[in-house]
């Protein structure tokens, strides 16, 4: 895979479907459906797959396509491929509380190699570079200039009083028996895969999952992170979370600092 060609478009499009998301979002009303998992899907998922998958088959249509909302897609089998969630945090979206993100990323090897999280209604930007360094990216979004962009890093973490994030939807009890595992300073609750980006730049050491996720929901989160030298594991044993399993359907994880000194599950 050439990265130089990949990051402008994995952003240009992460881009287009965000001003199509917000375009929603910012009517009247909107439709709601249920899946056949009965998770909420809306015309702002489906318009935003639509611009994403068009764009990377044209770009890349040697290299496989996984994608949330084409469930054809998600019988492919392999460890190197594209993978998509054009609107995560639908149900952040749906009670308009902004905390959703647009999420592309391209793993080889079972491991997110590339990737670009934006949060179009908090106008954040995070991608890897060619170069695979995290970046966040301010100003107007153009679609073909990538505007100013600042380099990001995980925190130094003091183990005295760590920082936590946490799932805003799926905060359970069992996430809180974890979190109360470690000298906490702050813990603050985020929608989406904003967390993973909270912790690449340093706003929070770590974030634990103890609930279901899919691949296509932490791959580009995931990418943000390595290249800002975070990590994210298994909960079980610690070892790393891997791509391209069977189902596409995530262990409980961990993703944090490297300076975090992990607790056991």
């Amino acid at each position: 895979m050439n990265y130089e060609l990949l990051v402008p478009v994995m952003r240009r499009l992460a881009i287009e479907a965000g001003q199509k998301i917000m375009e929603i979002y910012d009517a009247d009303d909107f439709d709601v459906k249920l899946k056949s998992d009965d998770s909420p899907v809306t015309v702002a998922d489906e318009a935003a797959d639509a611009i994403i998958a068009a764009g990377l088959r044209a770009a890349f249509p040697d290299v496989m396509l996984v994608t949330e909302e084409q469930s054809d897609s998600h019988k492919a089998k392999g460890d190197t491929f594209l993978i998509v969630d054009p609107l995560d945090g639908t149900k952040e979206f749906i009670h308009r509380r902004g905390d959703f993100t647009v999420n592309i990323a391209y793993v080889k090897d079972g491991v997110p190699q590339r990737g670009v999280v934006f949060a179009p209604a908090k106008n954040r930007m995070f991608f890897t570079q060619a170069d695979g360094q995290a970046v966040e990216e301010t100003g107007q979004f153009d679609l073909d200039q990538i505007g100013a962009v600042t380099p990001i890093n995980v925190s130094e973490a003091d183990n005295d009083a760590v920082m936590i994030v946490a799932s805003k939807s799926h905060r359970d009890q069992a996430t809180e028996d974890y979190i109360n595992k470690y000298s906490v300073k702050d813990s603050k609750s985020a929608g989406s895969s904003l967390k993973f980006c909270l912790v690449a730049t340093g706003e929070a050491d770590i974030y634990p999952r103890v609930g279901r996720t899919m691949e296509w929901d932490t791959a580009a989160g995931h990418a943000v992170l390595l290249g800002a030298g975070g990590d994210v594991v298994r909960f079980d044993d610690h070892t790393p979370l891997t791509y391209g399993k069977d189902d596409f359907a995530n262990p409980f994880f961990i993703a944090y600092a490297p300076s975090v000194e992990l607790k056991k599950a």
